[in-house]
């Protein structure tokens, strides 16, 4: 029997098929349940009443109660409104009215009681209400009394069909009425019964039309647990299901290639944190079991070196490797690495972009396909058909949120009945919360040291008018031998403007430093031209490097010591942290200095404040989403995880995303495959979950 609440919009009282085309179009709202489920983003307290003598213009919204005693239009065509005089015992206020004139004139009365509703301004130093809400006391019995208005979300097209927030709220309050009765429950009774939680029909009830802030409280808890205790149980299923479905390659021999090159040519001692992750990732691939693992760390924290111990690993057991990177330069620089680390060790590494020269591919599959090369970095070039492995046993994927879920399934399928054991590398540091949510069915390994030696980056904020000393500073740098970078942004929105300012930047940097060699790199060079400057650098050929962010991943110089940003304001915290990681790479103090200008916003300043304040990744990760929502971090758009959260919160809702995480493990714990008879509506519900294009559940 098809639900109440999967009906058509359009069936909706008030609604039709015009509405029913525009919310579906700019909200995506097309049964009842879209519009049930799609929550107010703010209340405002319609309980209380102002006297009109009360009120100034520096009030938010306010409701009065009172009568019009005068309707005027004035002015004329498109420049007419319509003034009306309003009354109550202590004065009046003027009403204002720029749109739908005629149509607000033949609707208001004359000496009516209207209740009513608006932001108060004031206009040549007068005061008066623009647009406000009118309703007679019938249409406000509606409302009950103590109730808190929901402010609704819409668009500048609904607005213009006279779809407002107002409208949205009329709807709800149609939708509850009607609904009465026939909101299907959509967790078990006995753990609704355990948790305390509102029933789901009082909480979208009370979501909508708030009789008080407790009810209010409990109806937004028991929502947002829900939201989240589905991903989470979603997640955990997937992770339960592979792990009991795919079995792993077993890696239990310990041999010649990884303790020869542990006692002999590790070139420093591995960290505290280096070893934990060794530790961790030996666990897992000697269970049977395929691993899939996340390998968090920042720049330059050692996270290349337990990828090779790895590798080495799946050689001792007969294994081959692949490091997949999202660019040739990051290709490049891992092969170069990767290739120092083992100089001596008589192990072949290959490399395959898309610049690999056609005769270098052919013997390079020749050798991939009967096993002789054991080890082969590249980019998504490795995904090809024509590109086959002898014994896969290992994926290294850098950088992962480059990558679409779709691009690493390929590497998943080059083995025929074993998928290979997944390691997932990235710098991106991702708060606790976003990594529990987007990569929950990912077993997560941080290494949070810093190799011996290395300096925390110091980081400093000035303004323009400092920009003389910075110059001076910079001057004393380049006397030390010190390398420096100077970066500016390139959004394409502003593109010619950031052009030119690029190229002035150059200029300025040219004629304060007339004796010292400076290069510019921006996104619109050449591959190979951009590839040569950046290697002069490298080579200290160059001692300036003024560039775009297309630095922000590649160059490893561990002599440039010095990061100028610049307009840093304009930069995502992210973004910052990525640019200061290519700084404080060798043994000498580093330095980044951002510089701004003195018109900052709120969330900028805090941005910037953050980034003196900490070098912490996560620290900042966090901060980043709390300013920005989860859904812009970088990687989560492409998470294979589909889901788009209603009313939660990933910034600010870790208590109940945690809570609702270790509820339904207890619950997988307790009954893996949700085959009790309590578990059912669970089940029912996570197979619901399903329906998406792709079937994610194999795929790391």
């Amino acid at each position: 029997m098809p639900e109440f609440l999967d009906q058509d919009i359009k069936f909706l009282p008030g609604v039709g098929p015009k509405r029913a085309e525009l919310l579906n179009k700019e909200l995506s709202i097309k049964t009842f349940r879209d519009l049930i489920y799609y929550f107010p983003f703010k209340y405002i307290d319609r309980t209380k009443f102002y006297r009109i003598a009360e009120i100034h213009s520096q009030m938010p919204y306010i409701q009065i109660k009172g009568k019009i005693r005068a309707i005027e239009t004035v002015g004329v065509k498109n420049k007419e409104r319509l003034s009306a005089r309003f009354f109550d015992d202590s004065g009046s206020i003027e009403l204002v009215w720029f749109r739908s004139v005629k149509w607000q004139k033949e609707n208001l009365s004359l000496n009516k009681e209207y209740i009513v509703f608006g932001k108060p301004s004031d206009f040549n130093g007068k005061l008066n209400l623009v647009h406000p809400e009118m309703e007679t006391e019938e249409e406000m019995q509606l409302k009950p009394v103590g109730l808190f208005q929901g402010y609704y979300v819409t668009t500048e097209k609904m607005k213009n069909k006279y779809l407002t927030s107002k409208t949205i709220n009329k709807f709800q309050l149609t939708l509850i009425q009607l609904a009465k009765g026939k909101i299907r429950e959509t967790l078990p009774e006995p753990l609704i019964h355990k948790l305390k939680l509102t029933s789901l029909e009082k909480a979208l009830t009370t979501i909508h039309k708030p009789e008080n802030t407790i009810d209010l409280k409990n109806a937004t808890f028991r929502l947002k647990f829900e939201e989240l205790f589905h991903i989470q149980l979603k997640i955990l299923a997937l992770k339960s299901k592979r792990e009991s479905k795919f079995k792993g390659f077993k890696f239990e021999h310990v041999g010649y290639n990884f303790n020869t090159f542990y006692k002999d040519f590790l070139p420093f001692e591995l960290t505290g944190a280096q070893k934990r992750v060794v530790k961790e990732i030996r666990r897992d691939v000697n269970r049977n079991v395929q691993m899939n693992r996340l390998l968090q760390g920042d720049v330059g924290s050692g996270k290349t070196l337990v990828a090779l111990l790895t590798m080495l690993l799946a050689m001792d057991n007969g294994f081959q490797s692949c490091i997949m990177a999202p660019t040739e330069i990051l290709a490049q620089q891992h092969f170069q690495s990767v290739s120092q680390f083992l100089q001596g060790m008589n192990i072949e590494v290959g490399l395959l972009t898309g610049s690999t020269k056609t005769k270098d591919r052919k013997i390079l599959h020749e050798k991939l396909e009967s096993g002789e090369l054991q080890i082969l970095i590249g980019t998504h070039a490795l995904i090809e058909d024509v590109v086959v492995f002898k014994n896969l046993g290992l994926v290294v994927i850098d950088e992962q949120h480059r990558f679409g879920v779709a691009q690493r399934a390929k590497l998943w399928q080059k083995n025929d009945l074993i998928p290979p054991h997944i390691l997932v590398m990235t710098a991106t540091p991702i708060p606790r919360t976003l990594a529990m949510t987007v990569y929950g069915d990912l077993d997560v390994s941080v290494i949070d040291e810093l190799p011996p030696g290395r300096k925390p980056v110091q980081t400093w904020h000035f303004f323009e008018n400092k920009r003389k000393q910075v110059l001076n500073f910079l001057r004393q740098q380049l006397e030390k031998g010190t390398q420096i970078y100077i970066v500016y942004p390139l959004i394409s929105e502003s593109e010619k403007m950031d052009f030119k300012n690029l190229e002035d930047g150059y200029k300025q940097i040219k004629e304060a430093f007339p004796d010292v060699e400076i290069s510019m790199v921006h996104g619109k060079l050449k591959p190979n031209f951009k590839e040569k400057m950046m290697q002069e650098f490298k080579a200290g050929k160059t001692r300036i490097m003024v560039a775009t962010t297309v630095i922000e991943v590649g160059v490893d110089v561990p002599n440039a010591s010095v990061m100028v940003i610049e307009s840093a304001e304009r930069f995502g915290l992210s973004q910052l942290h990525q640019l200061r990681g290519r700084v404080g790479r060798g043994a000498e103090q580093s330095y980044c200095i951002l510089m701004s200008s003195y018109k900052i916003g709120a969330e900028s300043k805090k941005r910037l404040e953050t980034m003196v304040r900490t070098n912490d990744g996560f620290d900042i990760a966090e901060v980043d989403m709390k300013l920005r929502g989860p859904g812009d971090i970088e990687g989560t758009q492409q998470s294979g995880i589909g889901f788009d959260l209603k009313i939660a919160n990933l910034g600010k809702d870790g208590k109940i995303l945690e809570f609702a995480r270790n509820t339904a493990s207890e619950i997988l714990n307790n009954d893996p495959n949700l085959s009790k008879e309590e578990n059912r509506l669970l089940l029912k519900n996570l197979l619901a979950l399903k329906n998406t294009d792709f079937d994610w559940s194999s795929i790391s």
